[in-house]
């Protein structure tokens, strides 16, 4: 029986522990964070992609409003008053000098029938409009996924410019241990050690500045998916290797001709030119006549409106009387012919080409802009390439020149200033081979992302 109790109290433990393990793998998951799951969470959670993305709907409303504009209003007005001391029956057309109900009920409609084409040409520049401010939003987004990326690389670099100065750290507190038992023995004077254990606290501080710096990228990391709790907050380490064929065989102007066509920055400046455009045009309409049709249908009731009742008395009228002999329809063209309006006309027409010109201006800027981040993300990729390609040939050479001085101090043939010289010599190319790594993955993905190729590791 105990011996029952015993498995069975087992089995339970077992079964406890690995749903434990089930549940905590995927809590320790949503903890590492890829590229791609940070992009994605940012494009979701942004604020200020949120702001972009209401002034589309505010876009939309807008195009709604205008396209409304084609059809007839229709309106139901109604009125309820008193007329004091002497007045004019608006019925009886009579004067009347004691206090007067009256009640108006009239429903109108209208349309402009012709206004120089003003409404289709509105309606053109606000779909205009809202497809600039959809492309405004892929440009923010497109902005924020750069943002990270750059963040997100910086962290790697962080990560394994630690581990190169933990290797480094640790070799010196082995020749630290090792040179304490020669200056024990008597073997080799304190300075040595000294000097040494000087370079140990050297590299150590090294280490503590590196290790703030990464604490320091993962805040900047964070801040840009609004992440409020940091403390578990940990990324993914791709292996990430340098192939020459990397370097894209597109100049910069090739990659151009691809991104004018598909960045959506340069995309909303050519819309907001149309749009400024048709601004002009609409403001060239105002010159045009405008000719509307209106109609209205009502009736009323007045407290002054007297008749003979059968018994040959005099009675107000009676509402419903009076609402059915009050009956009246109106219909009727107008026409406004725009003669003199104290130059308003002329004025928005010279407005609006100036704020053609304008975004004619913004629409190079953003091109030039474009063409620049290119050609320089290209130079500096060339360039990354070149020195990475440089540093690695001379990282394989100091590493076989520190090594045989690590032999020769290791025997006393070379002094710690010689040791420390040639371990820092590494450790200064070490570091320049991680930046220029990372500096040529970067623009490399700047280069692709101006190519229409999704961001990625």
């Amino acid at each position: 029986m105990t011996q029952n109790i015993f498995k069975y109290g087992s089995l339970v433990i077992l079964l406890l522990l690995v749903f434990s393990l089930i549940d905590a793998r995927p809590l320790q998951a949503q903890n590492v964070w890829t590229l791609e799951s940070c992009i994605k969470h940012a494009h979701e959670k942004n604020l200020t992609i949120r702001q972009q993305e209401l002034g589309v709907e505010v876009a939309q409303e807008n195009l709604t409003q205008a396209s409304s504009e084609r059809f007839p209003t229709l309106n139901f007005n109604a009125t309820h008053g008193y007329n004091y001391g002497k007045t004019i029956d608006p019925f009886t057309n009579e004067f009347v000098a004691e206090t007067v109900r009256t009640n108006n009920f009239s429903v109108s409609s209208g349309m402009v029938l012709f206004n120089g084409f003003q409404i289709n040409k509105v309606i053109e520049q606000s779909r205009l409009v809202l497809d600039a401010s959809r492309h405004d939003v892929e440009a923010v987004r497109n902005d924020i996924s750069l943002a990270i990326s750059s963040a997100y690389l910086e962290i790697l670099l962080g990560k394994e410019l630690i581990d190169v100065l933990e290797g480094q750290l640790e070799v010196t507190r082995q020749q630290v241990e090792r040179m304490k038992k020669f200056v024990e023995a008597g073997a080799l004077p304190r300075g040595n050690l000294l000097t040494i254990e000087a370079q140990a606290a050297s590299e150590e501080l090294q280490l503590i500045n590196a290790q703030n710096h990464l604490q320091m990228a993962y805040i900047h990391l964070a801040q840009l998916l609004d992440l409020r709790e940091t403390d578990d907050f940990r990324i993914e380490a791709p292996d990430i290797e340098i192939r020459p064929d990397a370097m894209t065989d597109l100049s910069p102007a090739e990659i151009y001709n691809v991104a004018v066509n598909i960045q959506p920055d340069v995309k909303a400046a050519e819309l907001r030119v149309m749009s400024a455009e048709k601004d002009v045009e609409i403001a060239r309409s105002g010159k045009y006549p405008m000719l509307a049709l209106r109609g209205a249908y009502g009736t009323g009731y007045s407290g002054a409106s007297y008749e003979i009742s059968p018994e040959y008395q005099t009675q107000i009228k009676p509402f419903t009387d009076q609402l059915e002999d009050n009956l009246n329809a109106s219909v009727g063209l107008y026409l406004t012919i725009p003669v003199f309006n104290n130059f308003q006309t002329r004025s928005a027409i010279s407005r609006s080409k100036v704020a053609l010109e304008n975004n004619k201006l913004s629409k190079r800027i953003v091109r030039d802009q474009v063409f620049k981040i290119i050609q320089q993300s290209h130079a500096d990729a060339k360039a990354s390439l070149k020195k990475y390609e440089a540093t690695k040939k001379n990282v394989g050479a100091l590493e076989e020149s520190f090594r045989h001085t690590e032999q020769r101090f290791n025997v006393g043939m070379a002094d710690p200033i010689e040791y420390n010289d040639a371990k820092n010599r590494l450790a200064t190319a070490e570091s320049e081979l991680l930046q220029a790594k990372y500096e040529f993955v970067f623009r490399i993905k700047i280069l692709d992302f101006y190519m229409g190729i999704p961001i990625t590791l």
